[in-house]
């Protein structure tokens, strides 16, 4: 059975994720792929719009299929990992970027990977079983694929929230956090997806959306921003700590249990990604810088082992706590790879 199937119906490119049984988690070779028949295409008269949807009922993509990039790692070879990354954040810009619609349906889980190929594009559809989330920190990386541009651009402090804890985001919350755009129910996708795919209009969705149940994250706002202002992951840590209530104390937990290294960098790098002038490349360049590093000096391949391999949740992160992660360690991490920086020529074609 192919993992991904690529074809044209009627005025549609249609794009579907074919590997139920692990989640529709990404391999190199779909994340190729998936980029061979975007450049296709995208100069094909008879395309009038991109559908990328996922087999299974359990997810759109739960991530990237990671199990090569640690046995590879552990070998000394880092290369592996970073052709990869490299090649996916180049697809990640080419979704964003694309001239005609992109049209996704992220049921399920949608994270890591999944939200690099599902939350880019022009319309990002929602139903009552979506849950989407970056929870990369916990396994020793940072939020990317372009996630980490969403996760600025976000209302208030929502996005270090995100980034840091790796919550989980309902079909409101998505939408309120600039994950996804329209609630349509399950049970009016097929129809929506053969109008979509016969017309080549998008129209049609909005014939179709509705309001979607209600979230979580709204009413914790107001929390969220007086916690998650700080300067720094230790600010917050600090904050949280010294504030007794319920929201505080589970928050407090979820935020501790990353790698450090990976939290600090993520709030620095949401920092530097917020504001107006920030775009798509500049975010995956921030983001490459430290996950072409991320094996040999953080903590990706512990966070793989402690969560894939040995199954034993119990990383042994670099650091006790992001209070003492120092700002050289962040800038390092994050300084530009010279040479070796992520290029985007391939996106021109």
């Amino acid at each position: 059975m192919a993992d991904i199937l690529i074809r044209k119906e009627d005025r549609a490119g249609r794009i579907t994720l074919n590997r139920p049984q692990a989640l529709n988690a990404l391999t190199y070779a779909m994340c190729l792929e998936i980029d061979a028949a975007l450049k296709g295409w995208r100069n094909d008269k008879d395309v009038a719009l991109v559908i990328i949807d996922a087999a299974g009922d359990r997810a759109f993509c739960a991530g990237g299929d990671i199990a090569e990039m640690y046995a590879t790692g552990m070998a000394g070879n880092y290369d592996y990992g970073r052709c990869f990354w490299a090649d996916e954040y180049r697809l990640n810009a080419r979704i964003a970027e694309y001239p005609q619609p992109v049209v996704s349906f992220l049921h399920g889980f949608t994270m890591g990977g999944g939200v690099g190929v599902g939350c880019h594009g022009s319309h990002r559809i929602v139903g009552e079983t979506s849950q989407i989330a970056m929870p990369e920190c916990g396994i020793g990386l940072v939020p990317d694929v372009g996630g980490s541009l969403l996760l600025a651009r976000a209302p208030g402090h929502l996005g270090e929230y995100l980034g840091v804890t790796g919550a989980r985001m309902g079909p409101a919350d998505a939408i309120l956090a600039g994950f996804a755009d329209t609630f349509v129910p399950q049970s009016d996708w097929p129809d929506l997806l053969a109008d979509l795919t016969k017309n080549g209009d998008t129209s049609a969705i909005s014939g179709v959306a509705t309001t979607p149940p209600a979230g979580t994250l709204a009413a914790l706002c107001p929390a969220i921003d007086r916690h998650f202002d700080g300067e720094t992951m230790g600010d917050i840590l600090r904050s949280l700590r010294h504030n007794d209530d319920a929201f505080a104390a589970e928050t407090l937990r979820n935020a501790s249990r990353p790698a450090p290294l990976s939290t600090a960098c993520t709030v620095e790098m949401i920092h530097r990604l917020r504001g107006s002038g920030t775009d798509m490349r500049s975010a995956l360049d921030l983001e490459y810088r430290f996950t072409y590093r991320s094996m040999e000096h953080a903590d990706f391949l512990e966070g793989i082992r402690a969560a894939i391999i040995d199954k034993d949740r119990k990383p042994r992160w670099r650091h006790a706590s992001a209070e003492d992660v120092s700002a050289t360690e962040v800038a390092n991490m994050l300084k530009p790879l010279g040479p070796n920086s992520l290029t985007f020529e391939e996106t021109e074609t």
